[in-house]
Parts: structure tokens; C-alpha cells; sequence
């Protein structure tokens, strides 16, 4: 016979959210997407499956390793439960919404499953809220989506943030305009991932001057905003990664301007997780917590069909849990059996949260088994105290 306790054992990185968190992770929820609503972002709602050929296509493919898959038993094709929304959302834009006027704003929120976890969230499956701004090239859309989830995280109760900007095409550009091979350019690459100061000096001395006096430089700019951009500003780059160093300027000095309290900082170099980014990417973190709080930027939407410009946002709502203050329980007032519905439902409009009694018992030591703040005596709410030695 299998113990309760063996049925009760889950894969790893699946976990049952129990009250109150449950519930506290809903209540986050909905204040993140009253943020995006105001904002004229309006919602969607894209199925927890979807065909391989369409989940995966175009920008899709980069999640592809973590895509669980299954056959359809209705039409034999391969399935993928999705691993992530945006691609979802620019499926939508490209198919259903065609003709929706430009810059169509979108949001979302639901939960995504993933083959594995990592390091810092190994959590497989979790919940996401996100947006998507499709078609606009403006950096101003940037600026907004950036802002807004600032906006929406602090809605939420995190007060404290920090945001960091990176522009992952920046490297492969100053590649392009050296000329630099494919062998040469997967070395230095990888040096930079690593952070490695003396194997980036010692790449870009094989590759000659020009590179010399480049790469180990955009790896040094990073940190601060203010002191990455001077750093940013004094290198001699080739003219289309300027032009890519001139719109994270623009976007940076836009957040600051419209956010100074939010520390900014600046990773030129950074590529990691941004493989099919075509222009400034953000990620959110709140200090002394695990993992991103979100993360998002500038992307091709649907570019297997050609595509539109278009930034978004992704918030994960494991780590936005984590970042809040410890939530105030709310007030549960016991109803002695017998309370009217009349009265029930008053209470309930005057914002309590009531459990009905279903057996005539004592009112108070009920509420104190059921843990409840308050029970309702001879009409009024009454304090429940914690019974003697708890």
C-alpha cells in the first residue's frame, strides 16, 4: 500500500504553493498587471500548450532544450508545453492581431514549465507577468516598457531595486567591422562571457591593434551607469556599433532621467540569455535576493515571418516573491453557527474575511483552532488571544 507521504513527493523543481503564499502570490499578481492595464497594455491569454512547429519557430528555438514535448493523440503532431510567453504573445501579434493598430501593447500572466532549473532558480515550473510593446523601433518604447516594470514591481511592494542594461549585439558588431572569423570570434566570445580580463587582452592581441584597443576596453565599461557611459563614450568604435553605443546612451540617460532614485548599471559585453536580441536588454534585481526579479529588451517578434520590432518585459514571480516584505496576514473572523447570511455577507462587504462555524461549539476556542484573528460574539468582532503556552 503507498504512504500518503510517498504520493505527496513531487518531481524536483515542482513544488505545491500553500496557503497563505498561494494566495499572497495572486494578490502580486494582479497589482503587477493593474500597472500594465494602466498603461494601456491589454491582456492575453495564450494556451499552456502549443504545436512544437509554431511554440518553437523563429525566436522560439533558442527555448528549445527546455521544451517539454508530447504527441497530440488528436492530430499525431509534436506538442511543447511552453517554456517561456513572450513567443506566445508575438505568435498573436503576428497572427490573430495582424491588423490590430501599431505599436500594439500586450500583457500577460500564467505559468511556464521548463525541462530543467539552474543555479539560481531551480524552480521548474513558475509564474510569469509580462508585456510587449510590437511595433515600434523608437527607443522610447524601451524606456517605457523599463520604466513601467519598475513601476509595477514597486506597486507590488518591492521598494527596493536596481536595474542593469546591456546591448548584446555590441561585441558581434565590433566583430563584423573587424572582420574577425568564426573561430577567432567564438574564443574572444567566450572569454568575455567569463569576465576574463587576461584572456580578452590576450585574444585581442591575436586579432591585432584595432582590436587591442577595443575589447579589453568595452569589457572595463562596465558598472555605474555614469562611469560606464564616459568609459562608452571615449572608445573609437567602428560607425554601426556607435550608432548601437548611441541608443543605449539615449535609453540609459531616459531611466535616469525618469527614475534617478534606481540604481542603473551598465554591462556593454553581456550576451548570456540575450541570443535572440537585436538591441537593449534589462535585467531587474533586488539586492541580497536569489535570482532576477525579470528581464526583457529588444527582439525581432515572430521573425520567421518577417517580424516587427518590438521590446518587452518578463517579471518571475518566484522571485518577485521572494523580493516583498513579509505580507499582513488578513483578518479571518469566525461566524458561530447560526450567524445570519445577511449578516455574513455585511461583514464581507466591511472587508473581512469570515469562516462559517458548522458545529455549535465554543466560538472562541474555535477560532483559535481554525486561526482566525477575530471571532464574532454577541455580535462583535472579538480579538482572539493565543492559547496559554503558544
Amino acid at each position: 500500500m503507498t504512504e500518503p507521504s510517498a504520493k505527496a513527493l513531487l518531481p524536483a523543481g515542482l513544488s505545491d504553493v500553500l496557503p497563505p503564499e498561494a494566495e499572497q502570490e495572486e494578490a502580486a499578481v494582479r497589482s503587477l498587471m493593474m500597472v500594465l492595464s494602466a498603461h494601456g497594455y491589454e491582456r492575453v491569454k495564450p494556451p499552456l500548450i502549443e504545436f512544437e512547429d509554431s511554440l518553437l519557430s523563429g525566436s522560439g528555438a533558442a527555448l528549445a532544450r527546455q521544451t517539454f514535448r508530447m504527441m497530440d493523440p488528436i492530430s499525431q503532431r509534436m506538442m511543447g508545453v511552453r517554456p517561456d510567453m513572450t513567443m506566445q504573445v508575438a505568435r498573436i501579434a503576428a497572427t490573430r492581431l495582424v491588423k490590430a493598430p501599431r505599436p500594439l501593447r500586450l500583457s500577460y500572466a500564467g505559468q511556464v514549465l521548463r525541462v530543467s532549473g539552474s543555479q539560481l532558480r531551480p524552480e521548474r515550473q513558475f509564474g510569469q507577468v509580462g508585456a510587449e510593446l510590437i511595433g515600434s523601433s523608437s527607443h522610447r518604447a524601451d524606456v517605457e516598457v523599463i520604466l513601467m516594470a519598475v513601476e509595477a514591481l514597486q506597486a507590488a511592494g518591492v521598494t527596493r531595486l536596481t536595474v542593469d542594461l546591456a546591448m548584446p549585439t555590441l561585441v558581434p558588431t565590433v566583430c563584423n567591422a573587424l572582420s574577425v572569423d568564426e573561430q577567432a570570434r567564438s574564443r574572444l566570445l567566450a572569454a568575455l562571457d567569463r569576465k576574463d580580463a587576461a584572456a580578452v587582452a590576450e585574444q585581442s592581441r591575436r586579432l591585432g591593434s584595432a582590436a587591442t584597443a577595443l575589447f579589453p576596453r568595452l569589457l572595463a565599461a562596465s558598472g555605474p551607469a555614469t562611469r560606464a557611459l564616459q568609459a562608452l563614450a571615449e572608445l573609437d568604435l567602428p560607425p554601426a556599433a556607435a550608432t548601437e553605443r548611441e541608443a543605449l546612451t539615449r535609453i540609459a540617460n531616459s531611466i535616469r532621467e525618469g527614475m534617478p532614485d534606481v540604481p542603473l548599471t551598465i554591462d556593454p559585453v553581456e550576451r548570456r540569455g540575450w541570443e535572440y536580441h537585436t538591441g537593449v536588454t534589462f535585467t531587474l534585481f533586488a539586492p541580497g535576493v536569489r535570482g532576477e526579479l525579470g528581464s526583457g529588451g529588444r527582439y525581432r517578434a515572430y521573425a520567421s515571418s518577417g517580424g516587427e520590432d518590438a521590446t518587452g518585459l518578463t517579471l518571475f514571480m518566484d522571485t518577485v516573491m521572494r523580493a516583498r516584505p513579509p505580507a499582513n496576514l488578513p483578518n479571518r473572523l469566525y461566524l458561530p453557527l447560526g450567524t445570519s447570511r445577511e449578516d455574513g455577507r455585511h461583514l464581507r462587504e466591511l472587508g473581512w474575511t469570515t469562516v462559517a462555524g458548522l458545529e455549535a461549539v465554543d466560538a472562541i476556542a474555535e477560532a483559535q483552532r481554525l486561526e482566525c484573528s477575530h471571532a464574532l460574539v454577541n455580535g462583535k468582532a472579538m480579538p482572539v488571544h493565543p492559547a496559554d503556552g503558544e
